[in-house]
């Protein structure tokens, strides 16, 4: 258990410095591309020879640690890192058949470039670790910033979650059929009954420590397991409700990664089903987008939830009137095989 006291997110949406989440940017082509701001504090120098994935994640970062640095740690999970820069290093050890090769696109395509560049430009020296997991990668980073909290207390932590576009991933996964084949937009996303979805991308960065005075959240408890039998993961999240007691309270809600492929609704409406018709479900990947670490931009959407921001009707699929949001479980479904639960609660519940 931990606190998150700053968060900041580099979406397709305006998330990042002035905040509206009530206009809801629409996209078509299947692509839902962040809208990248001017990045304050990265030299011009070497913003022009950074990735995607690197600008965003060292921008939302950086952003944090303005206003709440030192940190004893950096922590963040990636699926893929750079991948555009990777493909291009690539293309040209064929295009010169190995010969001079320029050096920036291999140096910014590795998966700890992210956090790599960002200890570099604000000097630290401390721990430093990418997690790589797929859709797994942004719990995994909670995991192990929980364990550097509880093992240095009064110290904070970066941890953050980072995942690009690539036009060789997308074509990758378009051909397996995790992006829809015909042309929608995100606002009738939930609306399809095929398979796949819309990719996306996004970065979202969270200040971490074990101090309760000042904090937006808390977070109370993260599980992942791989599993495509319905019955198990319904198992699995019935487990984790009695361990947690969730769904017994007013103000609980489900934040769901449902994400419009007709595939997964099966386990969205598994987790449903187990708890009562007073908990709340908003959904998210209309804003979003899929991608491995799309669960980074749902804890900054329920910070934000917590702390009282005004939802849009768009993300609400089932809403409890009665009662202020106290608590949230995000649940998230990638590519069938990888579950993932966060529970995150209100600073001060039940405190």
């Amino acid at each position: 258990m931990f606190y998150i006291h700053d968060s900041a997110a580099i979406s397709p949406q305006h998330s990042f410095g002035e905040i509206d989440l009530v206009t809801l940017h629409s996209y078509r082509g299947n692509k839902l591309q962040v809208i990248e701001p001017a990045y304050e504090g990265i030299p011009a120098g070497l913003i022009r020879r950074m990735g995607k994935a690197v600008k965003v994640g060292v921008g939302a970062s950086l952003a944090l640690l303005k206003k709440n640095s030192p940190v004893s740690g950096i922590v963040l999970g990636t699926a893929n890192g750079g991948l555009e820069d990777c493909i291009k290093f690539l293309n040209q050890i064929v295009e010169y058949q190995e010969g001079m090769l320029a050096p920036g696109n291999f140096v910014q395509s590795t998966a700890n470039a992210i956090s790599s560049q960002i200890g570099l430009l604000t000097a630290n020296k401390s721990y430093n670790i990418t997690h790589v997991h797929r859709g797994h990668a942004f719990e995994n980073a909670l995991l192990d910033a929980g364990m550097l909290i509880a093992e240095n207390p009064g110290q904070q932590f970066l941890v953050a979650g980072v995942d690009e576009i690539s036009s060789y991933n997308f074509n990758i996964d378009r051909l397996s059929g995790w992006y829809k084949s015909e042309d929608i937009t995100n606002v009738n996303l939930y609306d399809t009954q095929t398979p796949g979805s819309m990719a996306g991308e996004g970065a979202a960065a969270f200040i971490v420590n074990d101090q309760l005075a000042g904090a937006l959240a808390r977070v109370e408890a993260v599980n992942f397991m791989h599993g495509e039998d319905p019955e198990e993961v319904r198992n699995w999240i019935k487990e984790l409700i009695q361990a947690t007691g969730f769904g017994n309270n007013r103000g609980d809600l489900i934040l769901s990664g449902e994400n419009g492929d007709s595939r997964l609704i099966e386990y969205y409406r598994n987790a449903e089903g187990l708890l009562p018709d007073s908990t709340g479900i908003y959904r998210f990947k209309h804003l979003c987008g899929e991608y491995a670490t799309a669960t980074a931009y749902a804890l900054w959407l329920a910070c934000h939830i917590l702390k009282g921001m005004d939802v849009p009707s768009h993300m609400v699929k089932r809403k409890d009137l009665e009662q202020p949001v106290r608590r949230i479980m995000i649940y998230n479904v990638f590519k069938k095989l990888q579950h993932s639960m966060i529970l995150v609660a209100g600073a001060d519940y039940l405190l």
